[in-house]
């Protein structure tokens, strides 16, 4: 079985994949941060599929303001853990919720107009394909190859040799 540790273009491949994946996250959460007009109003109003009546639930004025506040978060948090390579595991985790989450607003299912969609879907979405790719992340965390975990572990190796 090849592993990242005996084939450093796999590991390349996977720390790409893994920065790539984190500048997203982050750079989405940052946006809406720095954005004082953002809500998710207008995406979950316009939820679509068997959850509408879930996600238009989440647009009352005593829940959205959490909601917003939990979303930009939830992508700043992924994108730090993803890009600093520590506590992968978990962004992973909470990057395959949120990509869930929005797949299910969404759905691009046959026989739905397909709402905000960047091109026609059927069944598969870029939702979707991230939120696999973080669940390849997930199997296989790379901070130890390239990230501050590789450096925490230097660090505490360091420490127990002296």
């Amino acid at each position: 079985m090849t592993t990242i540790q005996n084939n450093p273009k796999l590991a390349t491949g996977l720390v790409l994949l893994r920065v790539f994946i984190g500048w997203h996250f982050l750079y989405e959460g940052i946006v809406k941060v720095y954005n004082p007009d953002w809500t998710s109003f207008g995406y979950l109003a316009s939820a679509q599929g068997p959850f509408k009546s879930v996600f238009g639930a989440l647009t009352s004025e005593a829940v959205l303001p959490w909601v917003d506040t939990l979303n930009w978060l939830a992508l700043v948090f992924v994108g730090i853990t993803l890009i600093l390579g520590v506590f992968e595991k978990a962004g992973a985790v909470a990057g395959m919720v949120l990509l869930a989450l929005y797949y299910l607003a969404h759905p691009s299912f046959p026989g739905l107009e397909q709402l905000n969609a960047e091109g026609s879907y059927w069944l598969v979405n870029k939702n979707l394909i991230e939120m696999v790719a973080c669940y390849v992340l997930f199997l296989q965390p790379t901070g130890g190859c390239f990230g501050l975990q590789r450096v925490l572990n230097a660090s505490k190796t360091k420490t127990e040799k002296s």
